[in-house]
């Protein structure tokens, strides 16, 4: 009978959020306005970067490749809560599910693993200034993002074949907007305490290891910001690092308090809502800090919005 339940289990049915006719209109109005800015703001540093020859630095090479990440992040998830939201199609394959899964955390490993690249930049850049051009070449760069992107793939593809051996038995309603680690572990019938423990492990060494490599990075930055004898200098390094520490600390301190018990069943509802700030609100402030709070990034974009209207 277990047998029959598990081969009759097709697809899984993802639960959104419950809310009125009327407030799922909204709510989907909401969300689709901010995955559009979001896309083409994102879109837009991508262009600005890739054209403006006075932009061609480490630095914004790094948020180049971190706005190209966040074009792909929330297009994991967000299309596919958009199109329930209007048709109220809670079904998705199996398949799918598995697809989604390994997306959305490999994306999100990866930006971990950019962020912690991000501010090993500024630490050079600020405490080892004169090497900092022969340190941050152009090569190395480019073998750090590639670095990022593949061990963020292997690591969640090891998850996702783990997921995916799972038996999963008559109830397939999982408590989410997407396919997340935790509501998956509870609808299945089989043994999972050590995919817990391999997922909780894992998670705890890229978040951990990741923002302990940016707490050592800036601490090193502060006390070498401190002994600048130019107070110009000193606005300027900590202004550049602001926008950094801003988006660092929106999306650890969701990232982490998700993470920290995955599969805590008291948790699981608290954790789609917050979910909802790394995988919809950081991307869409992630362009907008870096850009106003950049003289250089706001100039780049004058002369792009100069040619268009030529």
């Amino acid at each position: 009978m277990a047998q029959s339940n598990e081969t009759a289990l097709k697809v899984f049915l993802l639960q959104g959020f419950s809310v009125s006719d009327n407030s799922r209109f909204c709510l989907f109005i909401l969300i689709f306005t901010v995955y559009m800015i979001t896309i083409s703001n994102n879109i837009f540093i991508v262009v600005i970067v890739t054209n403006e020859r006075r932009l061609h630095k480490p630095m914004y090479f790094f948020i180049c490749g971190l706005s190209f990440l966040e074009i792909w992040y929330p297009s994991v998830t967000v299309p596919r809560l958009l199109w329930a939201l209007l048709t109220k199609v809670a079904s998705i394959s199996i398949v799918g599910c598995m697809i989604q899964y390994y997306f959305h955390f490999a994306f999100g490993a990866i930006e971990n693993f950019i962020l912690a690249i991000m501010a090993y930049d500024r630490y050079v850049a600020v405490c080892n200034p004169l090497r900092y051009l022969l340190i941050m070449s152009p090569q190395v760069c480019l073998k750090l993002l590639l670095a990022s992107w593949m061990s963020g793939c292997v690591i969640t593809g090891i998850s996702t074949l783990q997921i995916s051996s799972l038996s999963f038995c008559v109830h397939r309603q999982i408590d989410s907007y997407y396919c997340d680690f935790a509501p998956l572990i509870k609808l299945s019938c089989s043994e999972t305490v050590s995919i817990e423990k391999q997922f909780f492990a894992v998670s705890s060494i890229i978040l951990f290891g990741c923002f302990s490599i940016i707490i050592v990075s800036y601490a090193c930055i502060i006390r070498t910001t401190i002994s600048f004898s130019s107070s110009f200098r000193m606005h300027k390094t900590f202004s550049t690092c602001a926008s950094h520490l801003i988006v660092v600390l929106l999306f650890y301190g969701t990232t982490m308090f998700m993470f920290i018990r995955p599969t805590a069943g008291d948790f699981l509802y608290m954790n789609k809502i917050i979910s909802v700030v790394p995988s919809i609100v950081t991307p869409l402030l992630n362009p907008l800090i870096y850009t106003l709070r950049n003289q250089e990034v706001k100039e780049a974009m004058r002369k792009v919005i100069q040619k268009i209207q030529r």
